[in-house]
């Protein structure tokens, strides 16, 4: 589970200032019984209103207070790296998928086995096989 830094409950005006404000108080709570972050943030949780524009000012100072910490800890350049990384891994995930459900070999045999497999005449695993071995021929 990813841990939010901010809470931001907008709508805060008229008849929902009341409901907002408990909102904000139940969130602090909550916040209270996850560990601490890695990079040294306590998450915040702020009500604003875009109508009435009032809170805006202080999302956007939690913003700036946020990258000024993990700016000044390194904790941004690593988490930007281990980012980089991680969509480097699902790009070649995802291209190797759209290159295997694209093969015509695939294509052709792939309906048939997933009905071999749904009717218990060959293991999950052994279809997969078949079809991989389809594809790196």
């Amino acid at each position: 589970m990813e841990m939010a830094d901010a809470i931001v409950i907008n709508k805060a005006d008229g008849d929902n200032i009341n409901k907002a404000k408990l909102a904000k108080t139940e969130f602090n709570r909550a916040l209270h019984l996850f560990p601490a972050k890695s990079s040294g943030w306590i998450p915040t949780v702020s009500t604003c209103s875009a109508y009435e524009k009032t809170g805006i000012d202080d999302v956007w100072q939690t913003i700036s207070n946020y990258l000024a910490l993990v700016k000044s800890n390194d904790y941004f350049d690593k988490k930007r790296k281990e980012q980089n990384q991680f969509w480097m891994l699902e790009t070649i995930d995802e291209q190797l998928k759209n290159n295997f459900y694209n093969h015509p070999e695939v294509i052709k045999e792939l309906e048939k086995n997933k009905k071999a497999v749904q009717n218990d005449e060959v293991s999950p695993f052994a279809a997969a096989q078949i079809l991989l071995k389809k594809y790196f021929k």
